[in-house]
């Protein structure tokens, strides 16, 4: 699925960028204890990773699972937050809206044997050539010609009854 963005979003993602999102998930287990999500290095693309859920997988102990996230933050430095603690009986979902992060991200499972599905969307923005957005405006101009030209409509006459 892709878009284009018409206003600045939370990422930073200008007017003059093409939004593309893949489905993301992984698995964290005792046996897979973390995953880490990095982007290609291009200049011209920013990859972000949107966490929507976390929850429990079939076959999960009766134990607190808890889910922590490491990424950068505003001034560049790594910080790790917990982002869900799950546990089969009492909380086996979470759901994170639109947890946006920046690539690199790491999710590890830190304490809790799992398995823990984490799903969300991998967002790529790159930027969009200037041939292309004015052919995109040529075209919205047309469209308002025609509908300049179409008639107006008018209410029809009712039959009177005698």
């Amino acid at each position: 699925m892709s878009f284009l963005e018409d206003e600045t979003s939370d990422s930073g993602v200008d007017s003059r960028s093409r939004l593309e999102s893949y489905v993301f998930s992984c698995e964290l287990s005792s046996e897979v204890p973390f995953y880490t999500f990095q982007a290609d290095e291009d200049e011209d693309v920013e990859h972000f990773l949107e966490l929507r859920t976390i929850c429990l997988g079939d076959g999960a102990k009766e134990e607190n699972n808890l889910v922590e996230v490491t990424a950068m933050n505003h001034q560049g430095k790594k910080t790790s937050v917990p982002v869900a603690n799950l546990n089969i009986s009492c909380l086996p979902m979470v759901s994170l809206g639109e947890f946006e992060l920046m690539a690199p991200v790491t999710l590890r499972l830190k304490s809790g044997s799992g398995p823990v599905t984490v799903s969300g969307l991998h967002l790529v923005a790159t930027e969009n050539e200037e041939s292309e957005i004015s052919d995109e405006d040529e075209d919205d101009d047309d469209d308002d010609v025609s509908e300049e030209e179409m008639p107006s409509v008018k209410p029809a006459k009712k039959k009177q009854k005698v």
